[in-house]
């Protein structure tokens, strides 16, 4: 979408990197609140990302979130980076430490995520482009031998989202009543997201 900010991300460290073939490389960036707020605050507030739960909030607030969640050991939020611009928000936490693990019966090894797939930027579409990002954060998650299975816990009238996780595997739990939304519990076992990983990355 025009008026977007996309900027240049391409002198950002790393925290992992994952090649696709016919995609490119997807690489992974810790959220920056200060340097990264402009992008952030059009991102979350687009009625696009209605679903992401951020619509209304005001800069200061979208600052605020993000320095909180900077400031914590047990939830992170990164940017992907695809040819040196911003692609998608990925979140991650621990369950047993976010409201979420109220929810459902957290099982030890369970890792939580949030992904919102950022606005496009022009050109032709890339043929399973979100597939695609789902899967290069899978594979950063799996770095950790001790994350056993990823949950996921999309608001459940996002039936895009909730169609994108079935493509790469992701098996559908139960709907739960969370104090913001009623969301989609989906789960990915290791060896499940193991292979989504082979499969999306040789196409």
């Amino acid at each position: 979408m025009s008026g977007i900010p996309s900027p240049d991300l391409s002198d950002r460290t790393p925290v992992h990197r994952h090649h696709v073939d016919g995609f490119g490389e997807v690489r992974l960036v810790p959220v920056d609140p200060d340097a990264d707020l402009d992008l952030l605050y059009a991102w979350v507030t687009e009625e696009r990302a209605k679903f992401w739960g951020m619509n209304g909030y005001t800069r200061e607030e979208v600052h605020e979130t993000y320095t909180f969640l900077d400031g914590l050991t047990t939830h992170h939020a990164f940017l992907a980076v695809l040819g040196g611009r911003p692609a998608a928000l990925f979140q991650t936490y621990e369950p047993e430490a976010d409201p979420l693990g109220e929810c459902y019966d957290v099982q030890p090894g369970d890792h939580g995520v949030h992904l919102l797939i950022g606005p496009a930027q022009g050109g032709q579409p890339v043929r399973h482009f979100s597939s695609t990002l789902i899967v290069a954060l899978i594979d950063y998650i799996l770095t950790d031998p001790g994350r056993r299975r990823i949950v996921v816990e999309p608001d459940a009238r996002n039936e895009r989202a909730i169609e994108r996780l079935r493509r790469v595997g992701f098996v559908l739990g139960p709907e739960i009543d969370k104090p913001e939304k009623r969301a989609r519990l989906a789960f990915l076992e290791r060896a499940d997201a193991e292979a989504a990983v082979k499969a999306f990355s040789h196409r």
